[in-house]
């Protein structure tokens, strides 16, 4: 009776971490393949497959073995920060070439699991820190055109009904946030987006075609999308994500550490980041995205005071079940495009904050610091505006200066080489409260 009671509690808790991810996890595939205007079908194989593979990429890392494998409670999802970079890469160099570098990605960070800690001296926190601010800040105007309608050049586009519910969206999480505690406070994004879909059902805003019309099941298919193809640019500018993706993992595997009093040795580093880098290859495969860990979830393992991998596990296998039944990723598509924005604004806000938090551990009475930050962040948001700038320059060097993401981390990396060397400054580790955000 008492292992049956710890199973049904390990059930419900690994339910409970599956809510908390469930958000962001979706966010990724519904904003990636609506900006490559994906039809009604491929979005729905795109989050279904996406929510199977999340499960996937968790279970690497909960197997442990002596390749991959870290072994603590941690949930993998798409990494948001990903989503402005794969959209500018699919819709300049197509879908295979996006794929290409997401798999050629994966390849990396395996092959640097071994080696990383050396790498990692050029993205200290002031670099990680631009990189995602820089991303945040890029994503926001996507949020702000759906909290629209979704397509500025529309003639109903910013009506009242869609600032209505745009707005209520935002004042639900906002409600939650403030008023709300433990689990209920962590899912506020979830609970908004529920509520702003209900409210738009009322006022004949939700289209359940995308439910009616899926398939009842389906199986992974590798290549979905088509042959990967592999190109410079795209493959360089994933590496960069992928890097900043393992050093915000570092900082999620030494805080599940502390919680469950477990040393992190370069040993166990080395399996979460191959773990990693597998999750990212076969997001590729799979044509999903790449993986990172999700720190909203270590908050819920510090409220639940549950220090094991079981609910975990219930998780993974709960996700990669519902990733199978198209419906339930059909679903997603039934978020009127204002709710969605809603949501968005906040998420994406919450990523340029990040970001920002990571640049105020810096010494910012320190000019230089100050320096890179100026020029790294200018560079990133002002190249992103005007891309014609660099229109009369040759087309190799058009690949790294044409994205304001790639420019603002090689602008950032430059100068803080510059300005401090090579120190081997500590990785910015994520501050774990029992109420925690729904970002990552």
């Amino acid at each position: 009776m008492d292992k049956r009671r710890a199973t049904q509690q390990n059930a419900v808790l690994g339910l409970q971490h599956l809510l908390a991810m469930y958000a962001g996890a979706v966010a990724v595939p519904l904003l990636i393949g609506a900006g490559l205007g994906f039809n009604q079908e491929q979005m729905t194989y795109l989050i279904s497959i996406d929510i199977f593979m999340c499960g996937v990429a968790t279970l690497l890392q909960l197997v442990v073995n002596k390749v991959f494998g870290i072994g603590l409670p941690v949930v993998l999802g798409c990494a948001i920060q990903a989503v402005a970079p794969l959209i500018l890469i699919g819709n300049s160099h197509g879908v295979g070439s996006m794929y290409g570098a997401i798999m050629a990605s994966g390849v990396v960070v395996f092959l640097i699991a071994g080696f990383f800690s050396k790498i990692k001296k050029l993205f200290p926190p002031m670099v990680t820190g631009i990189v995602i601010t820089v991303i945040g800040l890029t994503l926001i105007p996507v949020a702000i055109s759906k909290m629209g309608g979704g397509d500025p050049s529309a003639a109903n586009f910013g009506s009242s009904t869609s600032l209505f519910l745009a707005f209520t969206t935002i004042a639900l999480i906002v409600g939650v946030q403030l008023f709300a505690k433990g689990f209920l406070r962590s899912v506020s994004v979830l609970v908004g987006l529920l509520g702003g879909t209900l409210l738009a059902s009322f006022l004949g805003q939700v289209n359940l075609s995308a439910v009616s019309q899926a398939p009842v099941f389906h199986m992974p298919q590798p290549f979905y999308f088509g042959k990967p193809t592999f190109d410079l640019m795209p493959i360089v500018l994933m590496v960069i994500i992928s890097i900043v993706s393992m050093v915000e993992s570092t900082g999620v595997y030494f805080a599940l550490g502390d919680i469950l009093d477990r040393k992190m040795t370069e040993d166990d580093l080395k399996r979460g980041y191959r773990a990693e880098g597998l999750a990212v290859l076969l997001g590729g495969i799979f044509n999903t995205f790449p993986y990172t860990a999700f720190s909203q979830n270590v908050g819920l393992v510090q409220l639940s005071g549950v220090k094991t991998r079981q609910p975990i596990f219930f998780s993974a296998i709960f996700l990669m079940i519902l990733g199978l039944f198209p419906k339930v990723g059909a679903l997603a598509q039934i978020i009127p495009e204002p709710v969605l924005g809603g949501g968005m604004l906040v998420m994406f806000g919450m990523v340029a904050i990040q970001g920002m938090k990571m640049l105020a551990k810096n010494d910012l009475n320190d000019e230089r610091n100050l320096l890179i930050m100026t020029i790294s962040i200018g560079f990133g948001l002002g190249f992103n505006m005007i891309p014609e700038l660099f229109q009369q320059l040759p087309e190799t060097v058009q690949m790294f200066t044409g994205n304001g993401i790639v420019i603002s981390s090689l602008t950032a990396v430059v100068l803080n080489a510059l300005c401090f060397g090579f120190e081997d400054k500590e990785i910015s580790q994520p501050v774990i409260e029992p109420e925690v955000n729904v970002t990552h």
